[in-house]
């Protein structure tokens, strides 16, 4: 057993912002896989699904993005699932719009969401870093994440969405190298291999 958690800030004010593409990918994978309906159970809205041969606990903490590690923790702990895994998508500004990192571990970067889920659970979980691209400055930050994607970034976010679904069962096999691969492959494929960076400081 698996957990796929996305992070993200409850309620429709939230529903479309950058902050909660991590939200937007549960959501397809649990779509894609027939998932059964959300419910709320461990601060969170939950569903499951067999994926890849594994059963798979699909969280959205509803705790607030700064306390997802709370929902995150309370699950792992009722079902005994150590932190390898727990799988959790989340937005990257490091990266630019449309790409997509494995990592396993290593810093939050600033990531409240992140940092919650590493006091809650300890540091090992593997992470699906999604990227936004950064607006350029520190200080813009905070309203970028919580602005809306815009209009003519629907279709990458739909799409690496949509790659991070039909690869799932690569990701509950543990295999996060291949499943990084075929993401990439998917997007190149769809033309979103050009996507520009959004300021100076985010990278591929």
């Amino acid at each position: 057993m698996l957990i796929f958690a996305g992070l993200g800030n409850p309620g429709t004010r939230y529903a479309h912002n950058r902050h909660n593409i991590g939200f937007m990918a549960v959501d397809t994978i649990a779509h894609a896989h027939r998932a059964s309906p959300w419910r709320s159970r461990f601060q969170a809205l939950a569903c499951e699904a067999t994926i890849g041969g594994e059963k798979i606990v699909l969280l959205k903490p509803q705790t607030y993005m700064n306390e997802s590690g709370r929902a995150i923790g309370e699950a792992a702990r009722f079902f005994k699932i150590a932190p390898e895994d727990v799988i959790v998508f989340h937005d990257e500004l490091d990266l630019a719009p449309a790409k997509l990192r494995m990592k396993l571990g290593g810093g939050n970067a600033g990531h409240n969401g992140l940092r919650s889920t590493t006091a809650a659970i300890g540091n090992e979980y593997r992470r699906v870093r999604m990227g936004i691209g950064h607006p350029g400055l520190k200080e813009l930050v905070h309203a970028y994440v919580l602005s809306d994607f815009g209009k003519a970034e629907h279709p990458w976010v739909e799409d690496l969405c949509t790659a991070c679904a039909d690869n799932a069962a690569l990701l509950a096999g543990h295999d996060d190298a291949g499943f990084q691969n075929k993401v990439h492959l998917f997007m190149d494929a769809r033309g979103h291999g050009a996507v520009k960076r959004l300021g100076e400081k985010a990278a591929d």
